[in-house]
């Protein structure tokens, strides 16, 4: 007779002139599987309940099962990704996600074009490489347009702006802002729309001793960190939503990169979140610079 036939006899016994401790002997099993049974069960109902609200959450909702396995773990719960697959198919979870055609900036024939200079590149810390690009979003108030600086190691957002306008300005100030809030990178790449080829915007890069690379024409793949962060923004997002003003939009998107940099776990980084990476490293290094400058103090 099998262990679970003799939990069921012990279950289904009427006869209550046997105490539980004499059914459980007479068969030879421990009266600890229904502590164990209700510990188990109660573990269950935690699991599935944080997995149901990580669905409903407005920015987690886009998660599949690997990334939903990740947060349980990041929050303490003890589960395999088998488990997690396996509740969520009885739950009838999927992630919600979103797709529309992208969008490519028009170039000036007039400007100079620089070449495409990542091609072997190892991009082995942040601010190696930065790459900007802009996108843009059909709302019903108009077309807005949303550009942003990445950084290719951490895949981090550094700066971003939405406008209704897209002008030279327009990137100006999202460059100048990551210039203001980050250590300058070696390469600095774009496609070869006019904002990026203008004047102003290829001068401000060359005084900062920064090398400009420009994607090859029609090659959205050569800056390709970027072109993945559009779309995830626009999928897990900018799409699933309806906005009613500019401000409600910046609003969104504002939360939204909040949550990319800081919250989202991302593959192609070990599943770690952008600026734990973008932070992490310039951290250690510059510990490594004071033990070292700490170092040939004292030597000298």
């Amino acid at each position: 007779m099998d262990l679970s036939t003799k939990r069921r006899l012990v279950q289904a016994d009427e006869n209550e002139e046997l105490s539980d401790y004499r059914k459980h002997k007479l068969l030879g099993i421990s009266r600890s599987y229904k502590y164990y049974e209700a510990k188990v069960n109660e573990k269950k109902i935690k699991i599935k309940q944080r997995i149901k609200e990580i669905s409903e959450d407005e920015f987690m909702c886009v998660y599949g099962e690997v990334k939903v396995w990740k947060q349980l773990l990041s929050e303490g719960y003890q589960v395999s990704l088998n488990t997690v697959s396996k509740y969520r198919k009885e739950m009838g979870i999927k992630a919600i996600l979103a797709v529309k055609p992208v969008f490519t900036t028009i170039p000036n024939s007039n400007d100079k074009k620089y070449p495409y200079k990542l091609k072997g590149v190892d991009i082995d810390r942040p601010n190696k490489v930065w790459s900007a690009d802009i996108t843009y979003v059909k709302t019903k108030f108009g077309t807005v347009y949303l550009a942003a600086v990445i950084d290719w190691y951490s895949k981090a957002i550094l700066s971003w702006k939405i406008s209704n306008i897209m002008d030279t300005d327009f990137v100006m100030d999202v460059l100048e802002n990551a210039l203001k809030k980050h250590p300058k990178p070696d390469i600095f790449n774009t496609d070869q729309g006019s904002q990026y080829t203008s004047y102003i915007h290829t001068k401000t890069l060359k005084e900062n001793g920064i090398e400009i690379s420009m994607d090859s024409k029609g090659r959205a793949t050569d800056n390709i960190a970027i072109e993945r962060f559009w779309r995830s923004a626009k999928v897990e997002r900018i799409y699933l939503n309806e906005y009613n003003s500019i401000s409600e939009l910046r609003e969104d998107i504002k939360n939204y990169i909040n949550f990319y940099n800081n919250q989202r776990f991302h593959q192609s980084l070990n599943y770690k979140k952008p600026m734990e990476v973008y932070n992490e490293w310039l951290e250690n290094n510059i510990n490594k610079t004071k033990k070292a400058v700490k170092f040939f103090r004292k030597v000298a």
